[in-house]
Parts: structure tokens; sequence; C-alpha cells
């Protein structure tokens, strides 16, 4: 075998370690992005077993007209009041007041804790209410009039 055999072996196996070598690096980066993306579903979905709200109530001041809607973390999962959603009278509401057991300037809300939304930017009595936590359960119940 002459030098130039030689050498274009050289040149295709050092071609092929690197190309193996880059096919090796994708890959694993690839592998690892779909075990990350399944350990976060897994997560998502643990979190959304672990989530469970009662409305306890909902009640339609007709004098003031205000909604006020009382809600109950049973589930074992600390939630966010940021993420927590209101439908009234098939209608997204944004702008209402929260508190939870009393402290308004809170943004956490620990299982077992109750969780009150006012509303006071509704023109008549919405009928249903919905409440949708961050991971997405719901419950939904009728409002009360009181006078």
């Amino acid at each position: 075998m002459g030098f130039s055999v030689s050498g274009s072996a050289a040149i295709v196996f050092a071609g092929m370690f690197i190309a193996f070598g880059m096919f090796h690096t994708a890959t694993t980066n690839g592998f690892e992005r779909v075990s990350e993306a399944q350990e976060d579903r897994t997560d998502r979905t643990l979190a959304q077993q672990n989530t469970a709200i009662d409305v306890t109530s909902a009640t339609w001041n007709t004098t003031s007209r205000t909604l006020t809607v009382t809600v109950n973390n049973t589930g074992a999962e600390s939630l966010a009041v940021s993420d927590v959603d209101l439908l009234a009278d098939n209608s997204y509401q944004s702008g209402y007041n929260t508190s939870v057991d009393g402290d308004r300037d809170t943004d956490l809300w620990l299982s077992q804790e109750q969780l009150t939304i006012t509303v006071t930017e509704i023109n008549d009595d919405p009928g249903r209410v919905k409440v949708v936590s961050g991971t997405g359960v719901a419950d939904t119940a009728t409002t009360t009039e009181v006078i």
C-alpha cells in the first residue's frame, strides 16, 4: 500500500470519528431533552392529581352588586392565587380582590386554607361561577342572592 491509500484511510477514519462524535452529542442531547420533558409531564400530572378545590359559597349581593366566592383548597398541593381564574356569567373575570384566610397580600394558597374572591365589576347575578386552579382543576357553584 502506498501513502495515498494510507493517507486517505486515515482521513476517512478521522472523518468517521468526528462524525460519530457529532452524532453521539446530538443524540445524547436529544434523549436528555425528551427525558426532561417526560419528567416535567409527570410532575405536572402529579400536581394535578394532588389538587382539589371546593367552592363552598358563591353569594351575589344585590344591594352592593358584589359577588363573593369562597373556595377551600382541599388537596395536598400548594397553589398560587395569581394562577386562579374565575368565570362568572360565562365570562372570564379579572381585576378582582382576593384574600387567603384574611390575608390580602399573599399569593400562596396552602392546603386546607380558604380563598375569598370578591368581584365588584359585575352588573347582574351571574347565576353560576367556576373557579379554575393553576393546575386546571376546577369547581362550579350556583350563586345565592343576598339582599
